[in-house]
Formats: structure tokens, sequence, C-alpha cells
């Protein structure tokens, strides 16, 4: 049998996929079981200065020692990484992420989401502009509603009760599309020491008061800690999924609010018995305006901007907001810190003095 066509045409293919790869906007590198490079395309260069055959060998998390790229790498790399300066170029944003392929190899593929970075960066800047603007007329609006009297007019009292509200609802998604744009271009927040038995006792109050008697609420501090942060930020997040839970849950209901220690740091939650969430719905709950009921939430108030800002909060300080929920039974919302965020001794103001 002649196995010389069959030869030949597999090395054609071989050479169609190669130089299909080479030509990819992407960047492209195949890497060993060590790291080292095995090959790369032509976008390599461009994205991660890295050229072939010149590279061949060169281990990856060696060569970008120092750079971000390098410091991912070094911690495996197995989360891909959405935003990130490329080594070329700081100017230049980089999605990054490898996959496993052959044995023990890796394929690093890295895209220039450069444009992309910078139209969110024109709608983050068109949301706090028309936001701004808005809340000037708005509390004006609202100052001259309040200066009429229904009274005067009883045949109005129910327009004035409608006008009012609904120019309060205005102002509130104002304010947080204000406090969401703040958070999106915040890079770090303050250190502050946040003692969380006095925050704990003020979220408990504002729960009473939003719920008017209404509710079983009831407060557990097992944990006997402080948090590291954003005092003021913090107290938004966690105020959010309190009055969040006091909303969605009919009258007779329950709110638990915990603070406790874990294995791996500390975790806030409010659990409720309310109306509960389908699970189709827990993935998107983050996102802006993203409603499960329309009807329910703006008859309860709500923005659709809460569970927005708690997420833009905990990422700021390296937690991450943990969802548990089954219609008709309850939901419960959990903040998860890692124990560096965690302070146990009122001495303790260092990250290096934190809950072992």
């Amino acid at each position: 049998m002649n196995t010389e066509p069959r030869a030949r045409r597999l090395l054609e293919e071989l050479h169609d996929v190669r130089d299909a790869a080479a030509s990819l906007p992407d960047a492209l590198v195949l890497l060993d079981a060590h790291g080292g490079v095995r090959w790369c395309n032509r976008s390599a260069e461009r994205l991660l200065a890295l050229a072939w055959p010149r590279d061949r060998g060169v281990v990856l998390a060696t060569r970008y020692a120092g750079h971000k790229l390098g410091d991912w790498l070094d911690g495996g790399g197995a989360e891909p990484v959405e935003d990130i300066p490329a080594p070329t170029d700081a100017g230049v944003h980089l999605q990054v992420t490898t996959m496993p392929y052959g044995r023990h190899q890796r394929l690093l593929l890295a895209r220039d989401i450069s444009r992309l970075t910078r139209l969110e960066q024109v709608r983050r800047d068109f949301v706090a502009n028309v936001s701004h603007e808005l809340r000037t007329p708005l509390t004006v609006i609202h100052g001259y509603l309040e200066l009429l009297d229904p009274e005067d007019v009883p045949v109005l009292a129910p327009v004035l009760g409608e006008m009012r509200a609904q120019s309060q609802r205005m102002r509130q998604i104002v304010e947080d599309l204000l406090a969401l744009s703040r958070l999106e271009m915040e890079r770090r927040l303050p250190e502050e020491r946040v003692a969380m038995q006095p925050l704990l006792l003020s979220l408990r109050r504002e729960a009473e008061a939003l719920s008017h008697g209404r509710h079983r609420i009831t407060l557990e501090d097992e944990a006997h800690g402080d948090l590291l942060g954003s005092v003021k930020d913090l107290h938004s997040a966690f105020g959010n999924l309190v009055s969040n839970a006091v909303r969605y849950t009919p009258d007779g209901g329950a709110i638990a609010i915990r603070w406790r220690r874990t294995a791996a740091g500390a975790e806030y939650s409010v659990t409720d018995t309310g109306y509960g969430i389908p699970a189709e719905h827990l993935s998107r709950l983050t996102e802006r305006f993203y409603r499960v009921s329309s009807s329910r939430s703006r008859g309860s108030g709500g923005t659709g901007l809460g569970l927005s800002i708690v997420k833009h909060v905990l990422n700021l300080h390296d937690a991450e907001l943990r969802i548990e929920s089954e219609a008709g039974i309850g939901s419960t919302f959990t903040c998860v810190f890692d124990r560096s965020r965690v302070l146990m001794d009122k001495g303790d103001v260092d990250k290096g003095d934190v809950a072992n």
C-alpha cells in the first residue's frame, strides 16, 4: 500500500491548520508541561512580544516576571483574566485564558479588548454624566411637590401622592446609578477597620424601620470580629441585602441577619422567608435593572440596581456574593470574605494581623 499520497495530504492539512492559526488576530501560544513556548502565531508578537522561532522554549512566567501577566501565570492561570495590560503596550487591554490539551500541555489565548474597554468607559461616563445632570431638576421637582398640601386640593390628593412616590423613586434610581458609576471607576477602596458589631446593630434598626413591625427580624453575631475595608461601601452593600429581604418578604415572614466565622474567613448573610427566586433567574440577578418580576419590584420601591452595587462592592473587597433561593420558600444572600479581610482583635489594624 502506497502511503506517500496520504502522508502528503496530512502534511498539507497540517500546514493549512498552522497557517490559519498564524493568521488569527488573537495571540495563540502553545505551552509545554513546564510553561515553555512550543509555538506561537504572528499576533503573539504584537500582543505578547513573542516571536517564533526566536522564543522557542521560553518560560512565560519567567519572561513576564514583575508584570501582572507573570503573576497570573505563576498562580496557575486557571481562571481567565478579563482585563490586563499587554506587555508590549500598557494602553492595550487583553483578555487572557488558558486551556489544557494533549498531555499536560496548555493553549494560551490572548485577545485585544481595547476597543470594548473604550466603549465601556464611554458608557460609564455617559451614565454618570446623565445621572448627575438629572439629579438637580429631580430635586427641584420633588421639592415643589413636597410644598403642595393634598388637604388644600383633596381631589388631587391621590395624584399628588403618586407623583411624590414616582419622583422619589426616580431620585433613588439616579443616586444608585451615581453610586454604581463611582464603584465601577474605583480600583481600590479605603482600607479602614469596619467595626461589625455597631454596623450589624445599625442594619437591624434599619430593617425594623423599613418593616414597621410586619416581619420577625433576628440578628446573630457568631464571628465577633471586624472587617478590613470601606465602612461606607460595606454598609451600603449589607444594607441593600437587608432592604431587599424586607421588600420581598410577605407580612408575617422572618428575616435573619448573620455574621459568622468560617474556615476560609467570614460570611455575612441575610436569609428571608420571602417569595424566593426561580433557579433560571439566579445567574442574572446582579445585572443592572434585571427583574424577576417587574410589577413586584416596582411596587416594592426597588430600583433594580441594588444587587449590582453589592457585587461591585464585594469585588473591590476581594469577596464574592453567593445566592441560594427556592421559589415559594425564601432566599439566602451571602457575602463571602477571605480571612485576609477578617480582623479579630481590636488592636489588629494591619493586614498582617488577621484571623488565622
